[in-house]
């Protein structure tokens, strides 16, 4: 029997909701229903997604950061199927493959000197789970620090390094040995660095969560009391790397020299998995110390050949297409186009960013009735306002943004690499439309309030008459 994967996809597209609800997440489907994000996209391209009727929507989130290169980049795929043309023998587990030994050699190549070694794997979450191995193995030391608001993944170990509770919330008790430090806070992080028992610092270059990076030079003072201490520098790379802030790695901005960097996301080039741990040789062998140690820590799929493939293939995007320099020229002119609406939009508290990773801030406007009607959407639900932003542009411009994190007054955009003045305009513009509806009152904000207001009070009672009715635990 022959699988015709062509003729199953064109029998049952535009069944993806329903069995996402059926047999994967229904609370998820909700959400999406909500919030008007349930479209069905028939094929991507670039900086685009299409449904099946054509209508083109402009992707600013690309898939958190995934496609840097943009979708279905013609290089890549045609490099995947060389891959598949040659046989290649695939994790035969005890060989060394050439593709990894490529990948490594490349990668090597974009960064500092001083970090000589990789270890590949398949995901951000397993890159930070063996950099948290990789750290205790070297120091000998049980501590880690890492800073509040961090965004590290969500496995057990990742998770413990997170420092965002609503993530955390029902899966305790989490890793031992683990403290926090607000960004900035020098005086905490030396307390805590000065006993030499911790074995590494853990941070974002710029946070995804917000978007949050120093405006003083608290990650080259962080740096020092590493080096002061004995404490690894891990620089969690993931979503801020291979040119998302306008340089190869976000920890250029401040000339830094982690002894851990993570990556992964882009590095699949948006078609397989692919992470990397990148480390000094010496934290390294501390790992694989001994001949009965030399697969202690491994990866079953971490060196596959498909994701060496597209990783060897995303980096030569990258370079070849000068798409570095421009999230460094298309971030600017965004970040600058943004900001200018401050001047007619009065609850647009910041644009930031660096490269094409921007947050976009508000704050409660001065004018009487807009103050009146963001404090009742904010005493319903904080995170109701920028919702009022992200759901137009997604259902009236065809736009897709995303909140920046749980309670924040922030969207979060992030383009592909390669987008040009024709995505900006198409941006900006539809963002101050945006906003300009938001400024109706009575309007939308008050809309919202009162309708989320009116969700909630009918939930509370759907869910007590279902407790009237519900069967005492101990008929069961």
């Amino acid at each position: 029997m022959s699988f015709d994967l062509k003729s199953l996809v064109s029998s049952r597209m535009g069944d993806n909701y329903q069995l996402h609800a059926k047999h994967l997440n229904p609370t998820l489907v909700e959400v999406l229903r909500i919030t008007g994000f349930d479209r069905v996209y028939a094929r991507a391209e670039g900086a685009y997604l299409y449904d099946a009727a054509g209508n083109a929507y402009l992707d600013f989130l690309s898939g958190y950061s995934v496609y840097n290169m943009g979708r279905n980049h013609p290089v890549i795929k045609q490099a995947i199927r060389d891959a598949l043309d040659l046989d290649l023998p695939n994790m035969v587990q005890m060989d060394c493959s050439l593709l990894s030994g490529l990948l490594a050699e490349a990668l090597l190549k974009k960064t500092p000197t001083h970090l000589e070694a990789i270890f590949f794997c398949n995901s951000g979450t397993e890159a930070i789970e063996g950099a948290l191995k990789f750290a205790r193995a070297a120091t000998g030391r049980p501590g880690l620090v890492a800073l509040h608001g961090g965004y590290h993944g969500l496995s057990y170990g990742s998770l413990s390094v997170t420092g965002i509770t609503n993530f955390q919330e029902g899966f305790g008790p989490l890793m031992p040995n683990v403290e926090r430090v607000k960004m900035g806070d020098l005086a905490t992080l030396d307390r805590l660095l000065r006993g030499k028992n911790v074995a590494a610092f853990l941070a974002e270059p710029v946070q995804g969560k917000g978007v949050k990076s120093p405006k003083d030079d608290f990650f080259i003072q962080a740096q020092i009391l590493c080096r002061k201490y004995g404490t690894l520098f891990i620089c969690d790379e993931i979503q801020t790397g291979l040119g998302r802030t306008g340089k190869w790695w976000a920890f250029e901005h401040w000339g830094l020299e982690p002894d851990i960097v993570t990556v992964a996301k882009s590095l699949s080039g948006g078609y397989v998995p692919c992470g990397a741990i990148i480390t000094r040789r010496a934290i390294y062998q501390k790992v694989f110390s001994r001949l009965d140690r030399c697969v202690v820590h491994s990866s079953t799929f971490g060196r596959n050949n498909l994701a060496m493939t597209c990783g060897l293939a995303s980096l030569a995007v990258l370079e070849s297409e000068n798409l570095i320099e421009n999230s460094a020229r298309m971030g600017d002119l965004l970040i600058e186009r943004l900001d200018a609406l401050r001047r007619k939009h009065t609850f647009l508290k910041e644009v930031r960013g660096k490269g094409l990773m921007i947050a976009i801030e508000f704050s409660e406007p001065p004018e009487l009735s807009l103050k009146l009607a963001w404090r009742l959407l904010h005493k319903i639900d904080r995170s109701l306002f920028p919702q009022m932003v992200v759901v137009p542009l997604v259902s009236k411009h065809r736009i897709l943004t995303q909140v920046a994190g749980h309670n924040m007054d922030v969207i979060k955009i992030l383009p592909p690499l390669m987008i040009g003045e024709k995505e900006i305009n198409y941006f900006v513009n539809a963002f101050d439309e945006t906003l300009k509806a938001c400024r109706q009152f009575p309007g939308p904000m008050l809309e919202l309030a009162l309708n989320t207001a009116k969700s909630k009070s009918a939930k509370r009672a759907d869910s007590r008459l279902n407790g009237a009715h519900a069967e005492p635990a101990a008929a069961h």
